[in-house]
């Protein structure tokens, strides 16, 4: 079809039209966001075509709204950020008590652990961050600072600003991968860890594809098609297990914090090749050397639970454990068995107990 005869067919039907023929282009990748241009690779010869679609798209539409950081910093205050690698790095910080590091996974936020948070800050110094791409975190204009480095190196940057020297990380999806690579790179700053339907250690830089490289269909796409209600709702239902937990007020949670500038240099960032990746050392689940809980939603239709059970019992020191009637986000879904499990463990293996441990094997 020639993009002028599809702009005749947009002035013509209705929006739904427009949007059920866009969604059998796009993919609906795995975890949370659902959001890819993974499978567009074989119409990039039709690229006219496609940037006719979401031009008419954005047209009809509108294009979202993005927030810009100047914006954010007045809204919540200069002691919500750290500056990392010269970036302004959005963090929530609550508790005394040994550290708790919380990752969140792709497509969420500090949002995500907003029903977990405030219990294991009744007993640890909890400390909840957005990744570079996500959140309320400054979206940076190099892309290098979206690979699995440039996020390990926010993560370091942002436990050294606060000077803890070691602490119990937690990582959920795409941040469990990341928690597993920050443990195996550097296993004197993390005590222990808990994983979370999470994806593999190395899954941030397979997960990469060369369409993402057409910068203008990244950003149409983005703008146009994905930050939707519509579409985080759906991407939301598909992660879990009870529909009925996708409230307007989760959905607009998730979907706020991804409204934000440089959202489609941020994907492109994050779904582009990077040459330099293809040199990190992959890290396997075996060299975890730390104590593991890794927890599993019994119905997570991203990463099934056979998945989880099979790294687990690859970790030299791991706990399985899965909870019923739960999908892709059990910290969200069932808060309250979430954080029981997590304070048993911790209990197990705080720093005190550890070091008696250690004492005893001497």
């Amino acid at each position: 079809m020639k993009a002028l005869t599809f702009r005749r067919f947009i002035r013509t039907k209705a929006s739904p039209e427009v949007l059920e023929f866009f969604e059998r282009q796009a993919t609906h990748g795995s975890h949370f966001n659902g959001f890819s241009l993974m499978t567009l690779h074989p119409f990039r010869r039709r690229l006219p075509t496609f940037a006719a679609i979401l031009t008419a798209l954005l047209l009809l539409q509108g294009c979202s709204g993005l927030v810009s950081q100047s914006e954010i910093r007045r809204s919540l205050g200069p002691k919500s950020f750290l500056r990392v690698a010269d970036r302004e790095v959005h963090v929530e910080v609550s508790g005394k008590g040994e550290p708790i590091l919380l990752i969140h996974g792709f497509g969420g936020s500090t949002f995500s652990w907003r029903e977990t948070l405030p219990f294991l800050a009744e007993t640890h110094r909890v400390i909840a961050l957005d990744l570079f791409g996500f959140g309320y975190t400054e979206r940076p204009r190099r892309l290098q600072h979206y690979s699995r480095r440039g996020q390990l190196d926010l993560i370091l940057g942002v436990l050294d600003h606060l000077n803890i020297d070691r602490a119990h990380v937690i990582g959920h999806s795409y941040g469990g991968g990341l928690a597993m690579t920050l443990a195996a790179e550097y296993p004197e700053r993390v005590a222990s860890l808990v994983l979370a339907d999470t994806t593999a250690p190395n899954w941030a830089i397979s997960r990469r594809r060369n369409v993402a490289e057409i910068s203008p269909l990244t950003w149409l796409f983005v703008r146009g098609y994905a930050l939707r209600p519509k579409l985080i709702r759906k991407a939301l239902q598909r992660s879990w297990f009870d529909d009925s937990l996708v409230t307007d007020e989760v959905v607009e949670g998730y979907l706020k914090r991804l409204r934000i500038q440089g959202a489609a240099r941020a994907y492109r960032g994050l779904t582009v090749p990077m040459g330099q990746e293809t040199n990190e050392r992959l890290v396997l689940v075996q060299d975890l050397t730390q104590p593991v809980l890794v927890i599993w939603g019994a119905d997570d239709e991203l990463i099934p639970v056979a998945e989880g059970e099979l790294a687990a019992n690859q970790m030299r020191d791991s706990r399985f454990v899965t909870i019923d009637d739960c999908g892709h986000s059990p910290m969200e879904e069932h808060p309250e068995t979430f954080v029981h499990l997590v304070n048993d463990f911790l209990k197990e293996h705080s720093f005190s107990a550890t070091e008696e441990l250690a004492a005893a094997d001497r």
